[in-house]
């Protein structure tokens, strides 16, 4: 072989290189532009491999994406659901070992959040709730992050959750290249919240018992009350055929009232929330739901909620419609299941062929890599 046609040949074989790596590079650092549940125009990287949540309990939603490891691609998040939902992060941790060393960062909303470390990481996005939109805002997270060229995305389970979730999970689901999963649970979502929404129509207003939330019933012992306007657990008790007492009393998401106020009105259906807060708080008597709660317990503590100064003479507790629910339903993309329990205790002959158990049953083993256990709602039982 001549010089001429062997320089020929490498500077051919180096173009073809130059060209596929460029390829490569190209294809690794595609990104996609969307608009987030914020109204923020974003440009992400498409399938990214590390990714910070600003709220662990985001793993509710991202483990209907990545089914086989939902921590597979996530450097970093808030310990809030080790804290506050022990349950689910055990049962997690059972499965992916590695979890115990996953950095947390705190809130990306305050000072404590350690910045360097997250963009040292090589953190590709970050994940922030929508009502924590204009304290992001306000401490210049989001510019500084946008400045190390990682990307930040709003989500919302929480604030409008039957407005939000489903495209909050097809936001994520464009991002993490898992759209066929989205739009599996999306169609298993519509399948659930229909049973309701189509019977609840034909209900008259006057037939529609008002039901007043106790926001995290009795997590501090001696404090009460906490409940929700017409927006999320609040909303929900509206959809699902009743009248939130908070939507009739006051505008915006959340607020304290009185004992007082509620004894007067005297509600027909009362439901209280809780989760497994025994460890962030030992002296809390909250209904501790979760994936290690069990039957026994559960009607220990909603007797003893029943029994407080007062909540005796209520006619929810004398008629048996004092219930209680997981607390995490509300900032969780599974509230259709939470829906279907209000539905079955507001209106029990309409409602009576669903059923909320087979409903949580199905998701776990359609869409989540943890097997179902625990209990998650309960009614008191008369008697106890």
């Amino acid at each position: 072989m001549s010089v001429t046609s062997l320089m020929r040949g490498l500077c051919s074989a180096a173009a073809a290189l130059t060209l596929s790596i460029a390829s490569a590079t190209f294809a690794f650092a595609e990104t996609i532009k969307l608009t987030d549940i914020a109204g923020r125009v974003v440009e992400v990287e498409k399938n990214p491999s590390k990714v910070v949540i600003g709220e662990g309990r985001m793993i509710y939603s991202i483990a209907l994406l990545d089914q086989e490891n939902p921590f597979a691609r996530v450097v970093g998040w808030k310990d809030d659901m080790i804290n506050y939902d022990p349950d689910a992060y055990r049962k997690y941790l059972a499965t992916y070992p590695e979890i115990a060393d996953l950095p947390s960062f705190g809130s990306p909303y305050s000072d404590e959040w350690n910045l360097e470390a997250v963009i040292a990481l090589g953190t590709e996005v970050v994940f922030m709730n929508l009502g924590n939109l204009l304290k992001a805002q306000e401490s210049g997270i989001i510019d500084k992050l946008e400045e190390a060229g990682v990307a930040t995305v709003f989500l919302d389970f929480r604030q409008n959750p039957t407005e939000n979730a489903l495209p909050s999970i097809q936001l994520m689901g464009r991002i993490f290249d898992k759209r066929d999963e989205a739009d599996a649970f999306a169609d298993f979502y519509q399948q659930q919240t229909k049973l309701i929404y189509s019977r609840v129509a034909q209900i008259p207003a006057e037939e529609r018992p008002i039901v007043f939330i106790e926001n995290a019933a009795g997590y501090n012992p001696n404090k009460c009350c906490s409940t929700y306007g017409a927006a999320n657990l609040g909303r929900l008790v509206d959809l699902s055929g009743g009248r939130n007492w908070g939507s009739l009393k006051f505008p915006g998401f959340k607020t304290n009232v009185s004992l007082e106020a509620i004894f007067a009105d005297d509600p027909d259906v009362i439901i209280g929330t809780g989760a497994n807060w025994s460890e962030a708080n030992p002296d809390t008597i909250a209904v501790l739901f979760g994936y290690e709660a069990d039957a026994a317990t559960v009607q220990e503590r909603l007797a003893g909620l029943a029994a407080r100064e007062g909540w005796p003479e209520l006619s929810a507790v004398k008629n048996g419609r004092f219930h209680s629910v997981y607390h995490q339903f509300y900032n969780s993309p599974y509230h259709f299941v939470a829906m279907q329990a209000f539905a079955k205790w507001l209106h029990p002959k309409l409602f009576a062929d669903v059923d909320p158990e087979a409903t949580m049953q199905e998701l776990h083993d359609r869409f989540l890599p943890i097997d179902y256990s625990g209990v998650f709602w309960g009614t008191l039982k008369s008697g106890s």
